[in-house]
């Protein structure tokens, strides 16, 4: 059919594959449609045209050309979007003209070509219904009954089996969406495709299309946890554009900044300095502090040092300096204007111009006083800091004011790092401060560890730390007090009563002998002017006496203090100096005297934070003296034992500390045994211990009680305990110190129990554990192997009531075969038929089958054998054939006789290729020769290797049917690696382009034109 002024409609789409064309001139050749009084032919031609473009699967160029000129001139009979003046008036002839007749049918014919059993052609009709949603305007409409037809045919499509059709049915639904309807099918379905859709792609799709509401915002938030580096990445810049940082939690911000900070993708990490917190900093006008005050600071104090971080690397200086720091003329924060904001702020900044070096110095002097002047200020604040008794801390106002002004105290503290204490008098006042503070009584305790380390920074000796430090802790805990005797009421009244007595004799003399010399009797005034003499002496002798009981006396004493405070305290100063000592400095006397008065005794203190650091500090002192640790060492495996929780936490990492240093030796030498040198290679840490199973003597009874207590700690209920044993077995093995198959059995079985899967940590740590330990090499793998039949052993017996009954084995299988595959090892061998770990592995587990061969594990057994990476040795192989060839004859189980058979089948092949290639290896080499026989003698070991099992051959076709479709989704999970190839020129990249492009005019040309 051909328009009145134009092209006919298969010229139309002829030239609509071509980029090059107008599409609006072709769109326009076809626009006498409306002047058509019978349509029907029109629609007619105009879909079967359609129909070669939609049984295309490949996104090539020409078809798609071909969709977006469907679009276009479909979406032509719509009206263009009209100003908000006279909507309403006009309401009704919008209705009549968004349901055009050619737009109505179109819609029609791909609602019903949405069920075709083509992948492909589900996959046009929903890129073409999404196309025509999106091209119509805004304030578009349709009817009602085709709203309700394409929702339902999409809520169908998107569960469909290609991930393709998933995508386009999903961004078809975009336009459908109602977030205030709570029970919107389209958010529903967008909602489950977010939690379960396998394909990447697919999720990122509903994620670029969904929208934001509370029902969907926590998937959202979760999708920055996705797998897959893109979806992540897609997440953090949805939440960018859509999400307003009002609408975020604090602990979701704060999530969110942590996790995209330190993802593990720099791509990711990018997009949140680049994305999320300029949008961020943009919805509060660029004010920085407010950005900080919506982290809450107080609580998340690294976060929000790396968020300002990522903020300043992308800022100008000049902004950094003027913005977020009220600095007075002395380059110092006022005090009444300090806000844990302000002055977290001030710390980054000083920090990240402090990173630059040389390049920061000048920038650093405008923001930073002199170290003395600095000293100053930080004394006069701390001193300011009120210590509240317990009646003040019940007062939550006053507690929350104290915890705001220690939190800014810290963060002064931290700033001491920044200063230059290069010119000697400023050290010196810094040190002097940071003595006086520590010695303080009223210095609140949580900032004694963070002033012991900046002191123990500035001074580079460990002789002078130990020094000052003890100094320290002797004048807390023996601060020198004066002497003061109590004074004896009644000894004071009777002294001041003979005062008064002698003063009023000294009164009647006087008066006497103004008498006596009156009457000019001198001989009596003489004697009592002798007599005024002595009662004044006596007067004075009372009088000192007086004053010598009522005023202290001259000497000084130390009193022992031994209140907890005072004892957490200096336990705090002495476990912080243990750890910025070297760990080659050994015990001096001054250290040996803190032990025994200060960290011994506080062991037994009924205080349990006094306990604890008491074993943090004696942990932390047996690290340097392996005699102090054999001597310690049962200790700690009692407070291990018997203490509260967080105290045999403190035990257990002091313990597992000493046998990664020391080894399982240490239980076992004598006590003036030589010390052996710490650095030892692998092989010989591995010899150094192992476990209790493969030791034997009675020099190891410690070392099994050791593993027996670690192996119960494994079942405590006690989460914390658990995945801290857990931990240090893991350190323990991948670092040599012990081989244990039984262990690593253990840690296999915990890491898949259900009881663990809230503990984040244990999983983590355990599934990192897994993969270096047996990439690391060959010994661990076989280790790995080892453990392989008593973990299968124990899942296949578990009770029904066992959390393990729930596990599933095959994963558990496959982990351990992926563990101990031969090209996982960091540096795999070169030598191809050398005997590999899954050689023995598969030894074992045809072992294990001729034992029960209708055991339940016997399927398992013969469907991991397929699996694994066996080497190319003529003697293994034989081995195994053999084996093999004999569990053939005593299997009954169908499936496990295909896949022992399959196996036996591979075998045989790979021996018989085996002796051609070294047949044809001991024949002379032809130059001339001609590549048919070599592809004759290919096809020849097809057929037989065909012929035997005719069952398995058709199903691995159509595995690999499956598997080349699959291949063609968009998922980019299946990527081949690339392969390096010669560069090509210009030409012939264009050449190969035109070659590979599909025409669909040969198609088009085969059928006659519809008339």
């Amino acid at each position: 059919m051909t328009a009145d002024h134009g092209i006919d409609i298969k010229e139309a789409f002829q030239r609509a594959q071509k980029g090059h064309n107008n599409k609006a001139q072709l769109v326009a050749s076809l626009s006498r449609y409306d002047e058509l009084e019978d349509k029907t032919l029109f629609h007619e031609e105009f879909v079967h045209y359609l129909k070669y473009a939609m049984i295309v699967y490949k996104r090539e160029p020409s078809v798609e050309n071909v969709m977006d000129f469907v679009v276009r001139f479909a979406t032509s009979f719509l009206s263009p979007p009209k100003m908000e003046e006279g909507e309403e008036d006009e309401e009704e002839e919008d209705d009549a003209e968004d349901d055009h007749p050619f737009l109505s049918f179109l819609f029609n014919f791909l609602l019903e070509s949405h069920k075709a059993s083509s992948h492909a052609v589900r996959f046009r009709a929903c890129q073409l219904i999404n196309k025509l949603l999106g091209s119509m305007a805004e304030n578009a409409q349709i009817d009602d009954d085709l709203f309700d037809r394409i929702h339902q045919a999409m809520l169908v499509r998107v569960t469909d089996k290609f991930p393709n059709v998933r995508i386009q049915a999903a961004l078809a639904m975009t336009r459908l969406q109602q977030p205030k309807d709570p029970d919107c099918p389209t958010i529903n379905a967008y909602m489950l495709i977010l939690e379960n859709d396998a394909n990447a792609e697919v999720r990122r799709a509903v994620l670029s299309c969904i929208a934001m509401s509370p029902r969907t915002l926590p998937k959202v938030l979760k999708r920055t946890r996705d797998i897959k580096e893109s979806v992540r990445k897609l997440a953090y810049q949805v939440l960018a554009e859509k999400v307003h940082i009002k609408a975020l939690t604090i602990a979701q911000r704060v999530g969110l900044l942590q996790q995209g900070l330190h993802d593990t993708s720099e791509s990711v990490r990018e997009v949140v300095c680049s994305r999320l917190l300029p949008a961020w900093l943009l919805r509060l006008d660029g004010n920085v502090t407010e950005l900080l005050h919506r982290l809450d600071v107080e609580n998340c104090a690294q976060t929000a040092l790396d968020t300002l971080q990522a903020v300043f690397k992308g800022a100008p200086t000049d902004e950094l300096l003027h913005h977020g720091v009220p600095l007075d003329h002395r380059k110092l924060v006022p005090v009444d204007s300090l806000s844990c904001e302000n002055v977290l702020y001030w710390r980054a900044l000083c920090e990240f111009i402090k990173a630059k070096g040389d390049d920061g110095e000048e920038l650093l002097e405008q923001v930073l006083p002199d170290a003395a002047s600095y000293a100053n200020y930080l004394c006069g604040y701390l001193k300011a800091v009120p210590l509240l008794s317990e009646e003040q801390r019940a007062d939550f106002n006053q507690l929350e004011l104290v915890m705001t002004k220690e939190f800014i105290s810290q963060q002064l503290i931290h700033l001491i790092g920044c200063l230059d204490t290069n010119e000697e008098g400023g050290r010196k006042r810094v040190l002097a401060v940071l003595q006086e503070m520590l010695a303080l009584p009223q210095t609140p305790p949580s900032l004694v560890s963070l002033l012991t380390e900046k002191l123990l920074t500035l001074i580079p000796d460990d002789s002078r730390r130990i020094q000052t430090v003890a100094e320290i802790i002797s004048d807390v805990r023996e601060p020198i007090m004066e002497a003061t005797r109590p004074v004896d009421q009644n000894v004071s009244r009777r002294q001041q009563v003979q005062l008064a007595q002698v003063k009023v004799r000294i009164l009647e003399a006087k008066q006497t002998l103004e008498d006596c010399i009156a009457a000019q009797d001198f001989s009596r005034a003489a004697e009592l002017k002798d007599s005024i003499a002595e009662l004044e002496n006596q007067r004075n002798q009372i009088l000192q006496e007086m004053t010598a009981s009522s005023q202290p006396a001259d000497k000084e004493i130390r009193a022992e203090k031994s209140d907890p405070e005072t004892l957490q305290r200096c336990l705090i100063m002495c476990a912080e100096l243990l750890k910025q000592m070297s760990i080659k400095t050994r015990i001096g006397p001054t250290m040996s005297a803190l032990m025994s008065s200060l960290v011994l005794p506080s062991i037994a203190n009924s205080h349990p934070a006094v306990r604890n650091m008491a074993v943090v500090c004696l942990g932390t002192c047996t690290l340097h003296s392996k005699e102090l640790a054999r001597t310690h060492m049962v200790l700690l495996l009692q407070i291990a034992q018997l203490d509260e929780v967080k105290i045999r936490l403190s035990a257990l990492r002091s313990i597992i500390d000493l046998l990664l240093l020391f080894g399982f030796q240490l239980l076992s030498e004598p006590p003036g045994a030589h010390t052996a040198p710490q650095t030892q290679s692998p092989e010989q840490l591995e010899g150094d211990a192992t476990s209790a199973e493969d030791k034997g003597g009675a020099p190891e009874d410690t070392a099994q009680s050791i593993l027996v207590m670690l192996s119960d700690f494994l079942d405590s209920e006690v989460v914390d305990l658990r995945t801290e044993t857990a931990e240090g077995l893991a350190k323990l093995m991948y670092t040599g110190r012990m081989s244990s198959a039984k262990m690593l059995s253990r840690l296999v079985l915990l890491w898949y129990n259900p009881v663990t899967e809230d503990d984040t940590r244990l999983r983590h740590c355990l599934g990192v554990f897994f993969q270096l330990y047996a990439r690391k090499s060959r010994a661990h793998q076989e280790v790995v192997e080892e453990g392989f039949l008593p973990t299968v052993r124990t899942l296949m017996n578990a009770p029904a009531t066992s959390p393990l009954a729930e596990v599933d084995i095959n994963n558990v299988v496959e982990l351990l075969v992926e563990l101990t595959r031969p090209s996982a090892l960091i540096k795999p061998s070169t030598n191809t038929e050398e005997e590999c770990v899954h050689d023995y592995l598969a030894v074992r587990m045809c072992g294990e089958m001729l034992k029960d061969p209708t055991a339940p594990e016997v399927r398992l057994y013969a469907k991991t054998l397929s699996n694994l990476e066996l080497s190319r040795g003529d003697t293994v192989r034989k081995d195994l054939l053999t084996l093999l060839q004999q569990l053939v004859q005593v299997v009954k189980d169908r499936v496990c006789l295909r896949a022992l058979e399959k196996m036996v089948h591979q075998l045989v092949d790979a021996t018989e290729q085996a002796e051609l290639l070294c047949a044809s290896a001991l024949q002379p080499l032809d130059v001339n020769a001609d590549e048919a026989a070599a592809d004759d003698q290919s096809k020849a070991t097809k057929r037989a290797k065909r012929g035997p099992r005719k069952a398995s051959t058709a199903k691995g076709g159509r595995k690999a049917s499956r598997r080349q479709e699959s291949s063609e989704e968009s998922d980019g999970e299946n990527v081949p690696e690339s392969v390096p190839v010669a560069r090509l020129s210009r030409r012939a990249k264009t050449a190969a382009l035109e070659k590979t492009k599909l025409d669909l005019n040969t198609l088009i040309n085969k059928e006659p034109n519809v008339s």
